[in-house]
């Protein structure tokens, strides 16, 4: 087995056309890796610059009103992924700045996607488009050809003849093809590992490790069942064109379609009728800016009792600031309610989504590399969720110098110093482990095993039955 794989590695070095291929794929996957890792860099140079010139906005504010100041509001920028030079994801379309103010939480807006001419948004030179559509497309000629160029010679008659196992052929060009697609796939690895060692943390690795794995595995499946075909039927023309149409399927067709079905299957609002609930939820709670408002007049009573006063003008405390954390506190309760129900439907499409591994593989691909490449719609979930918590932390923190600073109700021209305003945090990103989201991605692992299982048990059942004329 080992001599049959040895000469196909040397056939594909020895022949000059391969060769040309060989270094013209090399090329620009090399350049794909340095173009994404320089794309990267200049976005997080911008991120840096915006940011520091955001904080340094806010730290220089002098006398201002704190609930002035919650409507002022400032705006966190979506931080770089060092990954996403390798898949990017769900990010070019996800938006990459968030506005944080007070009464209201907002989209996050700005798409890369949006902003793009309508020829680029087919698509940018990324390595994860190689990879994922381009690599595997040659694989499966080089499959092809490795077995119909035997059949056409003869060779692989012969080689039965003289006692060679006919499962032992079709694994040994297998094997060779494939060693070739994972040349390929390191060079882009390591490639990328080097330019990026100086930034790389043992996480990165990890990633990179479970990516690569991922590829590797989705390679062997394609190359196995372009192999199983080859040998199986006798006119080569149709093992290829069937090999393409599946393919295309696979990488085309399938995700769109199953996506399409998922969306109807597990419905998310429209943006109108989600706007729409939330306003009339919202509707409910106290009304910070009205005085006169009953669930208000309900706090004010509350609160006088606590610091047993008769009359707001009595009260040590800003009751206005009380008034407006109680209608930010409401406002909390309907934005869990209202975006947790759209993650519940969110998580329902992925999980049906995910089934489709069952019959397309590329489909379990697709999840995993952008998942370990930490740019899935998982990741920006999260990132969502910790601007919010930012959010919410900021304005209770202005809410409460309103209400306990030192003004009394209704003295809206009392403002807080520059100290105050330095005293409060920036907004800092905590990256997502990968040990906290491996589960999301157990589903789709098991089930490019399971393929890979799958193409074995073909590759034995097609050596039994092989067409060798």
């Amino acid at each position: 087995m080992w001599t049959i794989i040895k000469n196909e590695i040397h056939f594909l070095c020895r022949n000059r056309a391969m060769l040309m291929i060989s270094f013209g794929f090399i090329v620009v996957l090399l350049i794909s890796v340095f173009l994404g890792i320089k794309q990267a860099e200049e976005q997080e140079k911008i991120y840096q610059e915006a940011k520091t010139h955001l904080r340094s906005q806010w730290v220089s504010i002098k006398e201002m009103n704190p609930h002035s100041a919650a409507h002022y509001g400032t705006y966190v920028f979506k931080p770089t992924n060092l990954l996403s030079s390798l898949d990017e994801g769900v990010n070019s379309v996800t938006g990459n700045v968030l506005r944080v103010e007070g009464h209201v939480q907002n989209e996050i807006v700005h798409s890369e996607a949006s902003q793009m001419i309508s020829v680029s948004k087919f698509g940018k030179l990324k390595s994860s488009l190689l990879l994922k559509f381009i690599v595997p497309l040659l694989l499966i000629f080089l499959a092809f050809y490795s077995v119909s160029s035997e059949k056409q010679s003869g060779r692989l008659k012969l080689l039965i003849l003289q006692g060679a196992k006919p499962f032992y052929i079709v694994l040994s060009k297998t094997i060779a093809v494939w060693f070739y697609g994972f040349i390929l796939l390191s060079i882009v690895v390591l490639s990328y590992t080097l330019l990026n060692l100086s930034n790389s943390t043992s996480e990165t690795f990890l990633r990179l490790s479970l990516l690569f794995l991922s590829y590797a595995i989705y390679y062997f499946i394609l190359i196995g069942l372009t192999i199983y075909f080859s040998t199986r039927w006798l006119r080569t023309t149709i093992a290829l064109t069937s090999m393409l149409g599946i393919w295309m399927i696979w990488s085309v067709f399938l995700p769109n379609i199953l996506m399409s079905s998922v969306e109807k299957w597990h419905p998310l609002p429209s943006r109108a009728e989600f706007k729409t609930a939330m306003i009339e939820d919202r509707s409910k709670g106290i009304d910070g800016h009205n005085p006169s408002d009953a669930r208000g007049e309900e706090l004010k009573e509350k609160v006088l009792k606590e610091y047993g006063v008769d009359s707001i003008s009595k009260l040590p405390i800003n009751f206005d600031g009380i008034r407006m954390q109680a209608d930010e506190d409401y406002g909390n309760i309907v934005w869990d309610k209202h975006f947790g129900n759209l993650r519940k439907v969110q998580k329902k499409q992925k999980e049906a989504f995910q089934l489709g591994g069952i019959v397309n593989p590329f489909i379990s691909l697709q999840n995993t590399s952008m998942g370990f490449a930490g740019n899935d719609n998982l990741h920006h979930q999260e990132f969502l969720v910790q601007v919010e918590n930012y959010r919410r932390d900021l304005i209770k923190a202005l809410n409460n110098e309103h209400a306990f600073g030192g003004s009394k109700t209704g003295n809206w021209g009392w403002t807080a110093n520059n100290d105050f305003y330095k005293s409060i945090p920036d907004f800092a990103y905590k990256s997502v482990a990968l040990t906290s989201v491996l589960s999301n991605y157990v589903l789709d692992i098991a089930l490019l095993l399971g393929w890979l299982i799958f193409i074995l048990l073909l590759l034995i059942r097609g050596a039994k039955k092989m067409q060798v004329i």
